[in-house]
């Protein structure tokens, strides 16, 4: 409920308190303050894609550097391997949508903001990598950097675009859009690791091909598990960012709860990965690394990506239960909370 000076509240409707206790755009200059405020958004929004291009761009320039020639196109092919479980999960997300399905080019804009923003979270990534030289700086880092930053700039890429659109128009698409910003973030992450790994490889020309395929194919393998996790994580922060815009004099805290949730899975998961399996390994020496590794990592996605299925099936049981037998003519949904679109 929007709050009103006393003036406003107390008095006659027919009294004019424009520039007094209201305000609407009459004159030159109220038209020329707007106009500029317009203006300021929308230099700030493709400011900042601009920004988030340039260093994306450069950080591929200086991965590729290193890579061979030859190698590029296997990457490539790589990658898209490596995001198929990601996908698949996105894919399931997005079927959960009970009320109107979203526009294709919604998600793939909020695709593209998620591979672009994810750079802003390699150089804070980087900046602050010291920290793990410390005692125990792993732990702070994935808590309080890695987790915080890498969620913000997913939920980030929702917030700068799709969610301003009509067509954005129920809590659940928040989890749909942040599932498919997880899966940008999670396919040119892959890409930059196999990129690296197969920069390490040195063969005869001859096998440069064969020799990347079979020491990329580990590399794929493993962030084919991990890729998931993203998509998990962000879906998680976007349901409640959804949850935030039909609540507007909630919103902040209810995205802090959604971004506290998304980095503290996160930055758990991270943790937990390498003391979980360094000590299984130490009980079980014959078993592989690569097994221990996997079998964490469905163990621990697995529990998260159920209670993932139990919220939205919540609001699908909800949704059906309060407006299934009611609601015929889902457009009228968006038209209804659309007025909160900023």
């Amino acid at each position: 409920m929007t709050r009103r000076d006393p003036v406003e509240t107390r008095a006659n409707q027919s009294r004019d308190l424009y520039d007094v206790a209201t305000w609407e755009p009459r004159t030159a200059l109220d038209r020329l303050a707007t106009r500029l405020y317009s203006l300021g958004l929308v230099g700030i929004r493709w400011g900042t894609v601009f920004a988030a291009l340039i260093i994306t761009i450069l950080i591929l320039i200086g991965a590729f550097t290193e890579l061979r020639t030859e190698s590029v196109p296997t990457v490539g092919i790589l990658t898209l391997l490596s995001a198929i479980p990601a996908l698949a999960l996105v894919a399931y997300v997005y079927v959960t949508d009970v009320t109107t399905s979203e526009p294709i080019d919604l998600i793939a804009a909020t695709f593209v903001l998620s591979v672009l923003f994810a750079s802003f979270a390699s150089v804070v990534n980087t900046s602050f990598s010291i920290v793990q030289s410390i005692p125990f700086g792993f732990i702070f880092f994935f808590y309080l950097v890695v987790g915080p930053v890498e969620e913000g700039v997913k939920l980030l890429a929702v917030r700068l675009y799709a969610y301003r659109k009509p067509s954005f128009n129920a809590v659940i698409d928040g989890a749909i859009y942040g599932a498919v910003a997880g899966l940008g973030f999670a396919t040119i992450e892959n890409a930059i690791y196999i990129i690296r790994g197969l920069s390490l490889i040195g063969a005869p020309s001859g096998a440069i091909v064969l020799q990347d395929i079979v020491a990329g194919t580990d590399i794929t393998a493993t962030r084919a598990l991990a890729g998931p996790g993203h998509v998990i994580y962000s879906a998680f922060a976007g349901y409640y960012l959804g949850l935030a815009k039909f609540n507007p004099g909630r919103s902040g805290p209810i995205i802090v709860k959604g971004l506290l949730i998304a980095a503290f899975i996160h930055a758990s998961y991270n943790t937990l990965v390498a003391l979980v399996v360094g000590a299984v390994n130490a009980v079980f020496p014959s078993v592989p690394v690569i097994v221990l590794f996997f079998g964490f990592v469905l163990i621990y996605q697995g529990f998260f990506g159920y209670l993932l299925f139990r919220k939205l099936d919540q609001y699908r049981r909800t949704y059906r239960e309060i407006c299934g037998d009611t609601e015929d003519d889902e457009h009228s949904i968006a038209v209804e909370r659309t007025e909160f679109d900023g």
